[in-house]
């Protein structure tokens, strides 16, 4: 029997990260684009079921309070029954829910297929990175997060425009139809060439542990959801806010002490995985979360564009997302991690405050190079967060780190919109004035570039050679 030679073996098991991390990466560019198209047909499909269309932000809320409420179990049910049976139940719930959402003749028929979607949509986060763990090696895994990466950016940028598109020249229903096809799609490539895989000893349910963490964190993301629709006034926001944290809190304090606890919390204990994902990771996940939401409004409200041309305006930011891939990885060998995450986050910060600046005066040509900036540097941040997060994390910790990961991403990203939307409300308060306009924008843009500055100089406490043996890069003393 010939041996097979280890370059030719590397190369193989190159491939074959590189193949699983783009079927996940599909998977989650179908999820990630039905959150974003929704929005753009709300009006529609309030008029096709006779209710008004603030009527229709139930089945957003329900969508996301069914992925609080299961994302922190699917962790276990990975290890419990194979993260390839997960991911494709995953995918199956979710295509079939869609299928349901386009053809939901009544509010109650939609919000109940929404609720299975966000179910679907629960599981397959953090199981597609777990299986992208498990089949990539730390020398492959900068490249396999960098391809499931690209969707978190792409979706919220083209979301509400092909929505828009759809909308207006089909109809509502094929902005949930078309997840089929990719659904499909994504059925076949994991059934084909993700490998089966399961523990050899799950641990049981962690009843306690599900209950107190899905409830905190359903209480915190909605909460989070209220403070930016302030339309029943800031108190009950406030309130379901304190309230998560309070049983969030609780939650940490059994999983600490709990024998089996449902999520293992000594993820944190590892340096890289606490920076990029609980503690300057989150922060500066608020600043880059918060800004697609004021460029689409600065755009339509300030500079008083249309829907389509404020899309248009903002795909110059997904094009300088698009564009970073092909130097990222190069990037990072070598700069290395801490650097990288120290200029590029000076950079990305800066261009957010430089936003404060523009006006309907503006060049076009100067907006279009400011978003592309802003883009790149989005970009590179992303990816380096996502990959020197798991950097250091062994086997037995993957699953859980997975999640805890997918749990503070969720967090962040309402956290951003609520924290600009809170500015926006606050300045136009004190101002006095009845409408908001670009002195408003511009006090937002430098307070979130101000979080961004922070953050990206609260990476200089990691260690110059982080997350090497990942990038590849090697520290010169």
């Amino acid at each position: 029997m010939t041996a097979v030679p280890d370059t030719e073996a590397s190369a193989v098991t190159a491939s074959n990260a590189r193949r699983v991390a783009l079927i996940v990466a599909i998977a989650f560019f179908m999820q990630l684009l039905d959150s974003t198209i929704i929005s753009t047909s709300l009006p529609q499909m309030g008029q096709s079921f006779g209710v008004p269309a603030v009527a229709m932000s139930i089945g957003i809320t329900a969508y996301m309070l069914t992925m609080a409420v299961f994302v922190p179990l699917s962790g276990w049910l990975a290890d419990r029954f194979g993260a390839r049976n997960i991911f494709l139940l995953a995918i199956v719930l979710f295509t079939l829910a869609s299928l349901a959402c386009g053809f939901s003749q009544s509010l109650p028929q939609f919000v109940a297929a929404r609720v299975v979607q966000g179910l679907g949509s629960a599981l397959m986060t953090p199981v597609g990175r777990i299986l992208v763990l498990r089949n990539a090696s730390k020398s492959e895994l900068l490249n396999a997060t960098a391809l499931i990466t690209w969707p978190a950016l792409f979706a919220p940028v083209v979301g509400p425009v092909l929505g828009g598109f759809i909308t207006t020249y089909l109809s509502w229903h094929w902005n949930f139809f078309i997840n089929v096809p990719l659904g499909l799609v994504g059925l076949a490539l994991v059934a084909r060439f993700i490998p089966g895989d399961r523990a050899a000893d799950p641990k049981p349910l962690d009843w306690p542990g599900f209950f107190l963490t899905s409830l905190g964190l359903a209480l915190l993301l909605y909460g989070l959801e209220r403070i930016a629709h302030p339309e029943d006034g800031a108190l009950p926001a406030v309130l379901l806010v304190a309230a998560g944290i309070v049983i969030g809190w609780l939650a940490v304090r059994h999983l600490r002490r709990a024998p089996h606890p449902l999520l293992d919390l000594s993820a944190f204990r590892v340096q890289t995985f606490a920076i990029s994902t609980l503690a300057a990771g989150t922060i500066f996940r608020v600043a880059i979360n918060a800004t697609p939401f004021l460029l689409a409004l600065l755009f339509q409200v300030g500079f008083g564009l249309s829907p389509v041309d404020a899309g248009l305006m903002i795909l110059a930011y997904f094009l300088g997302n698009l564009g970073m891939k092909t130097v990222t990885t190069p990037t990072l060998r070598r700069f290395g991690f801490r650097t990288v995450m120290v200029v590029n986050g000076l950079i990305a910060s800066a261009s957010i405050m430089a936003c404060a600046a523009i006006s309907p005066e503006t060049p076009h040509a100067l907006v279009v190079m400011l978003m592309l900036i802003a883009g790149l540097t989005r970009s590179m941040q992303f990816t380096a967060l996502n990959t020197l997060a798991f950097a250091d994390i062994d086997a037995a910790q993957r699953s859980s780190a997975a999640t805890l990961s997918s749990m503070l991403q969720q967090i962040s990203m309402l956290f951003g919109v609520a924290v600009a939307a809170a500015i926006l409300n606050l300045s136009q308060i004190v101002r006095d004035r009845p409408a908001l306009d670009l002195v408003d924008f511009r006090i937002a843009f430098l307070i979130i570039g101000a979080i961004g500055l922070v953050a990206a100089l609260r990476f200089l406490v990691l260690p110059p050679g982080a997350g090497a043996e990942v990038s590849g890069h090697t520290s010169r003393t």
